[in-house]
């Protein structure tokens, strides 16, 4: 097996700022072109060591917590769009601070809030339930029936309270503009009665706009027309699009047991603790030189995380040449929602995050060891 990057141990997230900035490219056309904002979900992407690029492309960050918000203000140099299902009131006054724009989830945290907002000039919006979702995993489902995130229409139907601003809706999720137009259709029959008054509307994340098939000439007219029709502001919050296929994540073969069907090979890294989402969501993420169906003439192995979980693995994958201990394996597109979401689960090494810059140079701009385990805990 190869060793890539060896330059750099095992285990580690790394980033190529290549693919970043290619990214931030795309989306900056988008948003020149269709003449909207594009903000970085830091729900989705919050590595702020590389944000002196992002914030050359894109117009600010959103957040959904205090500590996101102050993230924004410290390394994206801007306040933030701020959304969170609910706000603690003893936080409040510090988010505001903090925020260029606040939206809430339900009229009772308006009324609760408004004259902080007021206080510190925050542009109040409410998020809505527009309805629809092409989203198909329920977990990840904001627009269902009895969703809990999202204002429905019938407590709307005289209007927008005064002293709102703006709507928000989020129903995508690495979805591409076909489903945008779905929703918008949708999003329109039930709070287009409320259009006349606001002076933004935020779409939310899930635009997956740096996805090779995504359709940006597609976008940008249906934003465009949108935009003309209700003579709003329109604001996007992706995440997953800023990082999607930037980086991996480096891990080498510990062990490798022959238990049951297929042998094991046991990685310096967990799913559970450092790949959440493919359990959760579940996906199988790529392997790098690896095929994930049966491939006729290659060795089959489930790889296994380093946690004591029982399901922390993945069913197999077919590798051309048989694995041995030490060989480097490279699990692709990492770099979004992956980091945000990992855990200490078990204390198993965190590991480290690297940036292979554009000339070339590998960064390590982060390494991890018990303290950062100990202190969490108390």
């Amino acid at each position: 097996m190869k060793n890539y990057y060896p330059e750099i141990p095992s285990p580690a997230f790394i980033l190529e700022e290549k693919m970043l900035r290619n990214n931030l490219e795309k989306l900056s056309y988008v948003s020149k072109e269709a003449g909207v904002s594009i903000i970085l979900a830091l729900k989705g992407y919050a590595l702020w060591k590389s944000f002196p690029l992002v914030r050359q492309y894109l117009a600010g960050a959103t957040a959904s917590s205090l500590s996101e918000a102050k993230l924004c203000v410290d390394y994206m140099g801007s306040k933030a769009h701020t959304f969170a299902p609910v706000y603690a009131p003893e936080e409040f006054d510090e988010i505001a601070r903090c925020s260029s724009h606040i939206t809430f989830n339900s009229l009772s945290q308006f009324e609760k809030y408004k004259d902080i907002c007021k206080q510190y000039g925050v542009s109040v919006g409410l998020r809505v339930n527009p309805g629809y979702s092409d989203v198909t995993t329920e977990m990840y489902n904001p627009c269902s029936p009895n969703s809990r995130l999202g204002i429905p229409a019938s407590e709307l139907a005289d209007g927008l309270p005064n002293g709102v601003d703006g709507i928000h809706f989020h129903a995508l999720c690495e979805n591409d503009s076909y489903s945008l137009e779905r929703v918008l259709k949708s999003f329109e029959e039930k709070f287009g009665h409320l259009l006349s008054s606001a002076k933004w509307v935020n779409m939310g994340g899930g635009h997956l706009i740096t996805h090779k098939d995504y359709k940006p000439e597609h976008v940008i007219q249906l934003l465009k027309d949108f935009k003309k029709k209700y003579d709003v502001a329109v604001i996007l919050e992706p995440g997953g699009a800023v990082g999607w296929q930037t980086g991996v994540l480096k891990a080498r073969v510990l062990d490798i047991v022959n238990y049951g069907e297929n042998p094991t090979a046991i990685l310096d890294v967990s799913f559970a603790a450092h790949m959440p989402d493919t359990l959760e969501m579940p996906y199988r993420p790529n392997v790098r030189d690896a095929f994930s169906e049966k491939t006729e003439g290659c060795y089959a192995y489930r790889l296994g995380g380093n946690s004591c979980l029982a399901g922390d693995f993945m069913m197999p994958y077919y590798f051309k040449e048989q694995l041995h201990v030490g060989d480097t394996i490279i699990l692709e597109d990492m770099m979004h929602y992956t980091m945000v979401k990992t855990t200490t689960f078990n204390g198993v090494t965190h590991p480290s995050i690297w940036i292979e810059h554009e000339d070339g140079r590998d960064e390590c701009i982060r390494e991890f060891g018990y303290a950062d385990f100990r202190d969490r805990l108390s």
